[in-house]
C-alpha cells in the first residue's frame, strides 16, 4: 500500500513566510504514487456513473486526463480566463488574496452529462466551487469533486456543502 504523504514534499515559507507549500512534484515523478492516486479516485467513484472528468488548471489537468482515460470518458479543461479558444462561460470567485475567474467551453458538455471535477488541492474551496458552478452552468451534473490533497484546517469543504467530496490525503493542520 502506497502512503501518498511520503511523496508530498513540504516546502516551508513558500510562496510567503509562514506558509507550508505541499509540493506534489515527487508524487508526479513516481509511477507507483500516480497509480495509487488514479486507483484511489476510480475506487472512490466506482458507484457513480461518469460521462466526463473536468480538470481545473493546471495541476488538476494531470490527474483528470489520466482518470478520464482510465474511465473511457471525455476530459474537459477548466481554465483561467482568456486561455480557451472557442465560446466560453465564465465565473468569478474570491480567493484569499483577491478575485480570479475560470472558464469552460460553452459546448463542452451535453445537457445532464455527469461530471467528476478533479484538482490537486482543496484549500479554501473557492476554485473548486467555481469549477463545479461552471459545469452546472453549461448543463452538466456534478457527481463529485476529487482532490489529491485537502488542507482541512482551511475549511474548504464548507464551500462545497451538499456535494460529494473525496480527498486522498488530508492535512488537518499547517
Amino acid at each position: 500500500m502506497v502512503n501518498l504523504k511520503d511523496f508530498i514534499r513540504n516546502v516551508p515559507d513558500f510562496p510567503k513566510p509562514g506558509i507550508v507549500f505541499r509540493d506534489i512534484t515527487p508524487l508526479l515523478a513516481s509511477p507507483e504514487a500516480m497509480a495509487a492516486v488514479e486507483d484511489g479516485f476510480v475506487e472512490a467513484f466506482a458507484d457513480a456513473p461518469i460521462d466526463a472528468v473536468a480538470g481545473t488548471e493546471s495541476r488538476g489537468f494531470i490527474f483528470a486526463t489520466a482518470l478520464a482515460r482510465l474511465l473511457g470518458v471525455a476530459f474537459i479543461p477548466v481554465r483561467k480566463a482568456g486561455k480557451l479558444p472557442a465560446a466560453t462561460v465564465s465565473v468569478s470567485y474570491t480567493l484569499e488574496y483577491g478575485e480570479d475567474s475560470l472558464e469552460i467551453h460553452a459546448d463542452a458538455l451535453g445537457a445532464g452529462d455527469r461530471v467528476l471535477v478533479v484538482d490537486d488541492l482543496l484549500a479554501t474551496g473557492g476554485t473548486a466551487a467555481a469549477s463545479a458552478e461552471l459545469v452546472e452552468r453549461i448543463g452538466g451534473t456534478v457527481v463529485g469533486l476529487a482532490f489529491v490533497i485537502e488542507l482541512s484546517f482551511l475549511g474548504g469543504r464548507r464551500r462545497l456543502e451538499g456535494r460529494r467530496v473525496v480527498s486522498l490525503v488530508d492535512y488537518e493542520s499547517e
